[in-house]
């Protein structure tokens, strides 16, 4: 038995991969000069993303954003999600080329686009280059831990604009590794209140994995009360640094191998690609989920078949 290659042959039956995660318009920045930034820890990135972002031009962006989807239609890529920058400091940049990049490519491979709002969504500017977003992208994005102490609020515009535009949204969660986050079940909550159910995606959810056994199954349950699903991203993850904090043994990765049997739909994707926050990522598919089943011991082929195509594509809006 080779399973690798079932695993393949299936996919090519579904129509191929399904990238449902990704940053393109990052890739491929990493230089001699940045690699000492692939160190620090993720909040700081978030910052220190800055000086590739001002020194960029609309070109440079969308020569990168080419370079990988050229990369993942050569793997039999039949969709992606790719999150775009948007803020102060890129301005429409990203904006200008990811239209472009949707010009000369949707014929080839269906791009989704999402906002990264990495400034947050609450002060003045955040919120401009938000707005500025918004009619472009096909899925609003969200990151509340940017907007950290009004993470509601950050919730609340995002969940109020998706539902007045009729956009399904993408928010990155409980990223820290600590049982000390809980923002799947925040996230949850938000998309019950707004009646959003089936329409809201959790991207990561890995701090889920660092509570007791009986937090994170309740939590389970809440997310199927609103239809919530996820996207993981394994190889982003599994670096997690350790730290001394007190938690059930886990690998930093979302608990796949305990979501999929409770029925909750989760999809898988690349995100960063060869920059500072993952600078050995290239983007390889099969690698990404060969560290995902590996990671969380789950062998059911035609579930993980699943993840990598029908899945994707529902969370997508496909």
């Amino acid at each position: 038995m080779n399973p690798k290659k079932i695993f393949i042959e299936k996919i090519k039956e579904k129509g191929g991969w399904v990238n449902a995660h990704s940053h393109l318009d990052r890739a491929y920045t990493l230089t001699k000069k940045n690699f000492k930034y692939s160190y620090f820890s993720i909040n700081k990135k978030w910052y220190l993303v800055d000086e590739m972002k001002r020194l960029s031009t609309e070109d440079d962006i969308y020569i990168r954003m080419e370079k990988a989807v050229e990369y993942f239609i050569m793997q039999g890529t039949q969709a992606l999600c790719t999150f775009i920058d948007v803020d102060e400091i890129i301005e429409d940049r990203a904006l200008k080329a990811a239209k472009k990049l949707k010009n000369n490519y949707g014929n080839f491979i269906h791009i989704c686009f999402a906002n990264q709002v990495l400034k947050g969504v609450l002060e003045k500017k955040s919120k401009y280059w938000f707005d500025q977003s918004i009619e472009f992208v096909d899925i609003i994005g969200g990151l509340p831990a940017k907007d950290y102490g009004k993470e509601d609020e950050h919730l609340d515009i995002l969940l109020e604009t998706a539902k007045k535009k009729g956009k399904i949204v993408h928010v990155h969660v409980d990223q820290f590794n600590t049982n000390e986050e809980k923002e799947t079940e925040k996230l949850a909550k938000k998309t019950i209140e707004y009646g959003m159910q089936g329409k809201v995606v959790a991207i990561h959810s890995i701090s889920l994995a660092a509570h007791h056994r009986t937090y994170r199954y309740k939590i389970y349950q809440l997310m199927k009360k609103a239809n919530l699903m996820v996207i993981s991203c394994p190889i982003a993850w599994i670096d997690h640094t350790r730290n001394e904090h007190l938690t059930p043994s886990h690998n930093s990765i979302t608990p796949v191998d305990e979501m999929v049997p409770e029925g909750i739909i989760v999809a898988f994707g690349t995100d960063n690609i060869c920059d500072i926050y993952k600078p050995f990522s290239d983007g390889n598919l099969w690698i990404e989920l060969r560290v995902m089943l590996e990671a969380c011991h789950y062998y059911d082929i035609d579930h993980l078949v699943k993840i990598a195509t029908i899945n994707g594509l529902k969370v997508l809006g496909l």
